[in-house]
């Protein structure tokens, strides 16, 4: 019977062997590894399984079967430090059972791959090396294969003519698209984009010497709003908060915002963009005056939260 140590040093061996970088060659990436296949101490690889399994799920697993303790904060060491990179060599797959799951949900999954199950169940047999052999002859293309997937269900987003991003899936990112497409040029027309977060890569998209041009120089611990527009017409620099599960403009995010945004030769505009009404609602006691409002539902239309400055009849 094999020994829970037996079993992490073989999956180190196989990290090696299957070529992932130093930094992924670690009992942690070990301990990753045997979850993805519940290799229990005493099992066979030839018994390796293929369950879905979170992240937290892995940590759990870890510790009820191997006795390893991580504190919770490591939750993002292990997702960013071994499973991105098992996804990106193909030896785990990303949210199979949903692929256009969003990017932050509570309910994201991972799966060893197929081809990879088939090689490991073989591990410690004579069967090892030749296998090893042909799954790496043929990996290239099946990353290639589920790269091309994953794009697949990525959310397009036009930010101009002929010229187009993608951003992670989900909501937060839907709201984004529409306010490139949809609240820009309705209200900004001929605006340049500057920057779009994206809820899988912070910088989803960044056009870092533009904004240098304006004055503002932003490094990487600081919090951008979800989309900035230069509008060029009037040189205003729209900032804009995607609302579906994080608060709008307050009046703490409005001062956050003009420290990071002091040094801009061009003007400041703060804007909340809410998918509905409904969620809007929710957070309408917390907006900032000396904001705007946009809803995506109800795309035509603005709200000034500012009274005095708008204030005046309405032609018919």
């Amino acid at each position: 019977m094999s020994s829970p140590n037996d079993h992490t040093e073989a999956a180190q061996q196989i990290i090696v062997s299957l070529g992932l970088p130093r930094s992924q060659q670690n009992e942690r990436s070990a301990l990753c590894l045997l979850a993805l296949l519940n290799l229990t101490p005493g099992k066979s690889w030839a018994d390796a399984e293929n369950p879905l399994v979170g992240i937290t799920p892995i940590m759990d697993w870890a510790r009820e079967h191997y006795g390893k303790e991580y504190a919770p904060n490591t939750r993002e060491t292990v997702r960013r430090q071994t499973m991105h990179q098992f996804c990106d060599a193909g030896i785990a797959l990303y949210n199979p059972d949903q692929p256009d799951r969003p990017v932050n949900s509570p309910k994201a999954v991972y799966q060893i791959e197929p081809a990879a199950l088939a090689l490991l169940r073989t591990f410690g047999t004579k069967k090892w090396r030749r296998n090893l052999a042909s799954y790496l002859s043929k990996r290239e293309t099946l990353i290639a294969q589920y790269a091309k997937e994953r794009e697949q269900n990525r959310t397009p987003v036009e930010i101009a003519p002929g010229l187009q991003i993608t951003l992670s899936p989900g909501e937060h990112s839907e709201l984004i698209r529409a306010i490139i497409e949809d609240f820009a040029p309705r209200f900004a027309p001929g605006s340049v984009l500057v920057y779009a977060g994206d809820t899988g890569d912070k910088w989803g998209y960044f056009d870092a010497d533009l904004l240098a041009r304006l004055g503002v120089d932003v490094d990487l611990h600081g919090k951008m709003p979800d989309v900035v527009l230069h509008y060029t017409v009037k040189n205003w620099l729209l900032l804009v908060e995607s609302v579906t599960r994080h608060g709008p403009v307050d009046g703490k995010r409005h001062a956050e915002l003009a420290r990071l945004f002091a040094g801009s030769t061009a003007g400041l505009v703060y804007v909340t963009a809410f998918p509905n009404r409904v969620i809007m609602g929710r957070y309408l006691g917390e907006i900032a005056w000396e904001t705007e409002v946009w809803v995506a539902d109800a795309p035509s239309h603005l709200i000034h939260f500012n009274g005095v400055r708008f204030l005046g009849p309405y032609s018919t």
